[in-house]
C-alpha cells in the first residue's frame, strides 16, 4: 500500500528480421512501459518508422476530421471486427459526402452572418421612415446616417461655425443627418464629441421597412436549408459514429506500432528494445515473447527497482539465464557484438552516478558483468509509478495525485488520506441527515460520470458522507436534532440523546474539542516525521535521517508532552492540565497532564532536537516554531464543528424554536399551538404560530405557519449542507500543507504501457 508496485526492466535484443513479431507481441501484452532511446550508445541510433506508417497517420487524420465535423463523441457501442480493406471504400464515400454537406453548411453560415449584418442595418433605416435613395447621391450636401441622439446631433451642429443649414430626422435610437457646409470638414468637426456612431449606406432604392421583409424571408430559407444539413449530418453522425470510432481505434493501434522503432537502438541488422514492467509480470512476458519468435531475440532483467538508497544499479545477469543463448547468438549474431562495442567505444553504461532520485533495485554497484565480462548498457532512466492501493483506497489516489504522483522511492500517502480525511470531515459535520445527502451526491457523481478522475471524486464524497453519518450517531444529531435517545438513552442514562455534545452550549466540551484537535495533529505529524525519517534512512543512510527528520520528531513530542505536563502548570491554561482539565470531565479520561519529571525529559529532548538541526543545514533552526504552529492549525477542525453546528441549530431554531432546560442547554419546542408555547421560550418558532392569514391574488388564506415556515427550514439547512464543502477544503488543506509538507515530493512517471485498451475493436 505505501510502496508502488515493484517494477523490472528489461531488454529485448534481436535482428531486425523479428522487430515486427516482437513489436506485435509487446503491444497486445501491454505491459511494458517502454525506455526511449537516448542516442548516448555509440553505434546505435533510433529506429525509423515501419513501412505504412505515414498512410496510416493520414488516414488517422481524415477519420478525426471527420468525427470533429460530425462531433462525434465515446458512445456506448458494441466491439466490432473492422477490416481495414473494406472500411477504406466506406470511408471515402463518408468523407465525400460529410464534406459536401460541411461545405453547404459553412456556405449557409456565412450567407447567414451576410443577411443577419444587412438585416440590422436595414432595420436602422427603417426606423428613420426614410427610402433609401433619398439618403444618398448628394453633391452639395454631407450626409451620415447612424445610431446616436437626434436631440444633440441638433445641438452640436446649431452651435458649430461653418454649417450653413442642416436637418436631423430621428428615429428609435438612429438619426440621419443632412447638412450644408460653409467651409470644408465642417461637418465632420461639428460631430466631433457627438455620441453617433455612422453606418455606410447602400447605394438603393426604395422602402426598407420592406427591404426589411425581404431580409427576413429570406434569412428564414437560409435557416430551414441550414437545419435541413444540420440534420443530415446528425443523421451521418449517427450511422457512421461507431465506424468511425472503431476506425479510429484501429488505426491508433497500427500507428503505435508503426512508430514503437522511432523508440529504439537500431544498428543496420539489429535493435535492441528496454522498458519497465512491474516484477511479476516479467516471467509470463519472457515466456509469451519466446512462445512467439522463438529463441531469436535475447530477453534480460537488468534491473529490479528497489525503494532503498545508492540509486538503481544493475542486478547481475548471466547468459542462459532467460531461455536459450545459443539459438540466441545465431539468430543474431550480430546484435551483442555491436552492443559491446558501444561500450568499448565510450558508450553510456548504467552506473549509480548521475540520476535524479535514491533510487535502488538488484543491480551490481556499477554496471553489470556477465560470466563472460561482457557490460550491460542501459538508457538510464528512473521507474514509472504503478500506485499500489487496495480497491477500497482507490478513489482517494484523485486526492494524491491532485499534488502529484508519487515518485517510485515515495511512500505513497493515499491510503493515509483515506484513514483520515473522512474522519477528519466526519468529526467536523457529525450528523446523519447531511450525511446521507453526502453520500447520495456522491453516488449520483460517480453513477453519471464517466471520466475516471470525476468518478473518483464522486466515491470520496460518499466515504465522507459514510462517515459524517457515524459521527452523526456519536453526536446523536439528525440535521442538527438531538433525536438518538432510544440508542443512549439505555447506556448514558434517562434524557441521554448523544453520545459527545458538540459544545455549543457548554464551553467545557468546546474546549475538549480544541484539546482533541491538537491531538489530531500531535498524531498526523508524527506519521508525516515517521515517514520522511523512513525515506531518508534508505536513500541516505541513518545519520542524515535522524539529522533531518528524528530532530523534527524530538522536537515535537518533546514540546508537546511538555504541554501537556504539570511542569510549570500554573503559566498553563488551567483546563489543559492539573485538577481543573476538562477532559476528564467530558470524555471520562482520567488524564490530568503527565508527570512533572515527564515534561522536563520533553523540553529536553526538544532542545536535543534543536540542536540536531543546528548541526545540519542550520538555516531551519528558525522554524523552531512549526511543531507548535502545525499542530494548533487543526484547531480549524473544532472551528469548523461549532459554526456548522450552531447554523444548523439557528436554522431549527428559526423553525421549531426552542425553551431553556433546567440546565444550561435548551429544547426544541413541538407545541403547533401558540397557546401551549411557554412564558421562558426563547423563541416561539415559525412552525408554531398557528394559523396565518395571507392574501394572495386578492384571496384571503389561512395558512399553517408550519407551512409557511419550511421554505425558511429547507433553505437553512441547505446552506449548512453547502458549507460543508468549506470543511473538505479545511480538511485537505491539513492534508496538504501539514501533512503532505513534511516528507511528500512528487513527480513520479505516470507508468504507460505499450499497448491499446480496446474500447471498439476485437483483436481477432
Amino acid at each position: 500500500m505505501l510502496r508502488p508496485e515493484q517494477m523490472s526492466k528489461l531488454s529485448v535484443t534481436g535482428s531486425k528480421s523479428v522487430m515486427d513479431e516482437v513489436i506485435e507481441t509487446m503491444h497486445e501484452l501491454n505491459v511494458v512501459h517502454i525506455t526511449d532511446y537516448d542516442g548516448s550508445w555509440e553505434g546505435f541510433e533510433p529506429g525509423s518508422s515501419l513501412e505504412g506508417a505515414d498512410e496510416t497517420s493520414s488516414t488517422l487524420v481524415t477519420v478525426r476530421a471527420i468525427e470533429s465535423i460530425l462531433d462525434v463523441t465515446d458512445e456506448d457501442v458494441g466491439a466490432i471486427e473492422l477490416d481495414l480493406e473494406e472500411a477504406e471504400e466506406r470511408l471515402e464515400e463518408v468523407r465525400t459526402e460529410v464534406n459536401a454537406l460541411d461545405d453547404e453548411r459553412d456556405e449557409l453560415r456565412g450567407r447567414r452572418r451576410e443577411i443577419e449584418d444587412r438585416l440590422d442595418q436595414m432595420e436602422l433605416f427603417a426606423t428613420l421612415g426614410i427610402d433609401l435613395d433619398l439618403l444618398w447621391g448628394y453633391d452639395s450636401l454631407e450626409v451620415a446616417v447612424g445610431e446616436g441622439d437626434a436631440g444633440q446631433i441638433e445641438t452640436a451642429l446649431a452651435e458649430a461655425d461653418g454649417i450653413d443649414a442642416f436637418e436631423v430626422f430621428g428615429g428609435r435610437n438612429s438619426a440621419a443627418v443632412f447638412a450644408r457646409e460653409d467651409e470644408p470638414g465642417a461637418f465632420e468637426e461639428a460631430m466631433v464629441g457627438v455620441p453617433f456612431s455612422a453606418v455606410e449606406v447602400p447605394e438603393e432604392s426604395g422602402d426598407p421597412v420592406s427591404k426589411v421583409r425581404e431580409l427576413e424571408n429570406e434569412l428564414a430559407q437560409v435557416e430551414t436549408k441550414l437545419e435541413s444539413v444540420e440534420n443530415s449530418l446528425e443523421l451521418l453522425r449517427k450511422e457512421h459514429a461507431g465506424f468511425l470510432l472503431a476506425l479510429e481505434e484501429l488505426l491508433s493501434i497500427d500507428a503505435q506500432k508503426y512508430e514503437a522503432p522511432l523508440r529504439f537502438a537500431t544498428t543496420e541488422r539489429s535493435f535492441i528494445v528496454e522498458g519497465w514492467l512491474p516484477s511479476e509480470e516479467y516471467d509470463s512476458f519472457e515466456q509469451a515473447l519466446r512462445d512467439a519468435v522463438g529463441g531469436r531475440v535475447e530477453i534480460d532483467e537488468i534491473e529490479r527497482a528497489r525503494y532503498t538508497s545508492g540509486r538503481h544499479v544493475h542486478r547481475e545477469v548471466h547468459d542462459g539465464d532467460h531461455g536459450d543463448g545459443d539459438a540466441t547468438a545465431a539468430a543474431d549474431a550480430d546484435t551483442q557484438p555491436e552492443r559491446e562495442q558501444a561500450v568499448a567505444d565510450g558508450g553510456t553504461t548504467a552506473k549509480a552516478a548521475g540520476s535524479s532520485a535514491g533510487v535502488a533495485s538488484d543491480r551490481l554497484d556499477g554496471t553489470a558483468k556477465t560470466d563472460g565480462g561482457r557490460e550491460i548498457v542501459t538508457v538510464d532512466d528512473d521507474p514509472p509509478v504503478i500506485q499500489n492501493n487496495p480497491a477500497v483506497v482507490n478513489p482517494f489516489e484523485v486526492l494524491t495525485k491532485a499534488v502529484n504522483r508519487p515518485k517510485y522511492f515515495e511512500l505513497d500517502p493515499t491510503v493515509l488520506l483515506f484513514l483520515t480525511f473522512p474522519f477528519f470531515f466526519g468529526f467536523m459535520i457529525g450528523d446523519v441527515g447531511y450525511g446521507l445527502l453526502y453520500v447520495l451526491i456522491g453516488y449520483w457523481v460517480y453513477d453519471n460520470f464517466d471520466a475516471e478522475a470525476v468518478s473518483n471524486f464522486g466515491m470520496v464524497v460518499v466515504w465522507l458522507g459514510l462517515w459524517t453519518i457515524i459521527f452523526g450517531v456519536v453526536y446523536g444529531e439528525l440535521f442538527g436534532h438531538y433525536i438518538f435517545q432510544w440508542l443512549w438513552e439505555p447506556i448514558l442514562g434517562a434524557g441521554e440523546y448523544q453520545l459527545f455534545d458538540k459544545g455549543i452550549v457548554t464551553t467545557e466540551w468546546a474546549i475538549t474539542w480544541l484539546i482533541v484537535a491538537c491531538v489530531f495533529g500531535w498524531i498526523q505529524l508524527n506519521i508525516a516525521y515517521v515517514f520522511n525519517f523512513i525515506e531518508e534512512f534508505q536513500l541516505h543512510g541513518p545519520k542524515p535521517a535522524v539529522i533531518e527528520s528524528g530532530s523534527w520528531l524530538l522536537m515535537l513530542n518533546g514540546l508537546w508532552v511538555w504541554i501537556f505536563s504539570t511542569h510549570l502548570s500554573g503559566s498553563k491554561p488551567a483546563f489543559l492540565v492539573g485538577e481543573a482539565a476538562v477532559v476528564p470531565e467530558t470524555l471520562g479520561i482520567g488524564f490530568y497532564g503527565f508527570p512533572e519529571l515527564v515534561g522536563i525529559a520533553g523540553l529536553v529532548a526538544f532542545v536535543i532536537g534543536l540542536a540536531l538541526i543546528l548541526s545540519g543545514p542550520w538555516y531551519e533552526a528558525f522554524e523552531f516554531l512549526v511543531p507548535v504552529v502545525h499542530v494548533l492549525s487543526y484547531t480549524r477542525l473544532t472551528a469548523v464543528l461549532l459554526s456548522k453546528a450552531g447554523m444548523a441549530v439557528a436554522a431549527n431554531l428559526l423553525y421549531f424554536g426552542a425553551v431553556l432546560d433546567e440546565g444550561a442547554s435548551f429544547d426544541f419546542l413541538h407545541a403547533t399551538d401558540p397557546d401551549a408555547i411557554p412564558e421562558e421560550a426563547i423563541f416561539g418558532g415559525l412552525a408554531n404560530m398557528g394559523s396565518v392569514h395571507v392574501e394572495l391574488a386578492g384571496v384571503n388564506l389561512a395558512l399553517e405557519g408550519a407551512l409557511l415556515g419550511l421554505p425558511v427550514l429547507i433553505v437553512g439547512h441547505l446552506i449548512v449542507l453547502a458549507i460543508g464543502g468549506t470543511a473538505a477544503l479545511q480538511a485537505i488543506r491539513l492534508e496538504y500543507v501539514e501533512f503532505f509538507g513534511k516528507f511528500y515530493e512528487g513527480g513520479g512517471k505516470n507508468y504507460q504501457p505499450f499497448g491499446y485498451d480496446r474500447r471498439y475493436t476485437t483483436d481477432t
